[in-house]
């Protein structure tokens, strides 16, 4: 399993924060903390666990913690990428009751979306395990959070696909079909193209495209909605020498079976397409 990431760094996490918060607080802030609560209010609470999981977005929330309030006191009881049952507190807070107020909902929005992510993937790792391969999402994020959700992915013990267009070059199948459907032009363009530090994986459908694209000896091939016997037809054809990574369609039922065809890694959008929120809430102790 991955080692858990370090925080996203400030400058990363810094504009995704303050257009959450900034879309929360609205033109004239939080009316009913204002409303209702003395400016000399102190408060105690927790951030607990409703639901089994794995925690993660702790950074994300700290820092919109301390964009409301930096004086406001953060302990993190559980670190990012702890798995977590019902009732486990996660964080305490203490201080200006109307900061942590106006800051929970930005706060436990974040943990309990990226902790969804993570929980995803730690299911699918787990159900491969017994395998070499290994799970990776992809570009299937939301938008403006992408670095988010792939930090919650290695939080789960997955790792990172690309993480932009600019990472390296894939070559998918509209791609091929723009070059007149032929796997020699598309690889021998992006050859032409990519710099000596520069990736190249091909998506292929059949094994004749497989076998075409082996000729051109890219670093990966990617084995698009395939199923498991052409799988492991296409690993006994590779002979170990690119690397194999199956997509398309993977879920928990079908995600061993795909390991065991021998592929080295599986890309799964779900993961952050399709994880759905763990529970979280913040209570006043």
């Amino acid at each position: 399993m991955s080692p858990v990431p370090p925080p996203l760094p400030s400058i990363i996490l810094d504009p995704i924060v303050r257009l959450a918060l900034a879309e929360d607080l609205g033109r004239a802030g939080d009316l009913t903390t204002d409303a209702t609560i003395a400016p000399d209010t102190q408060l105690s609470v927790v951030i607990a666990a409703r639901k089994p999981g794995v925690i993660a977005g702790l950074d994300a929330a700290a820092h919109a913690l301390t964009l409301v309030d930096p004086s406001v006191s953060l302990e993190i009881v559980l670190q990012d990428g702890s798995s977590i049952t019902p009732g486990d507190v996660v964080a305490k807070l203490s201080g200006s009751a109307r900061s942590i107020l106006t800051a929970e909902r930005t706060m436990l929005n974040f943990i309990g979306r990226l902790s969804a992510v993570a929980t995803l993937t730690r299911t699918y790792v787990e159900k491969i395990s017994h395998t070499r391969a290994r799970i990776v999402c992809t570009r299937k994020t939301t938008p403006g959070h992408r670095a988010l959700e792939k930090r919650a992915v290695r939080c789960g013990g997955g790792t990172a696909h690309r993480y932009g267009l600019d990472d390296a070059i894939l070559i998918k199948d509209n791609h091929i079909a723009a070059c007149d459907g032929s796997v020699e032009v598309a690889m021998q363009r992006a050859k032409a193209y990519a710099g000596h530090l520069r990736m190249i994986e091909i998506e292929v459908d059949t094994l004749e495209q497989f076998q075409e694209a082996l000729k051109h000896a890219p670093h990966a091939i990617l084995l698009d909605n395939m199923d498991t016997a052409t799988l492991r037809r296409a690993v006994d054809m590779n002979e170990g020498r690119v690397t194999l990574e199956a997509s398309g369609g993977v879920t928990l039922e079908t995600v061993a079976a795909i390991a065991e065809t021998g592929v080295d890694f599986i890309s799964v959008g779900a993961l952050t397409h399709s994880a759905p929120n763990l529970d979280v809430g913040m209570d006043v102790v």
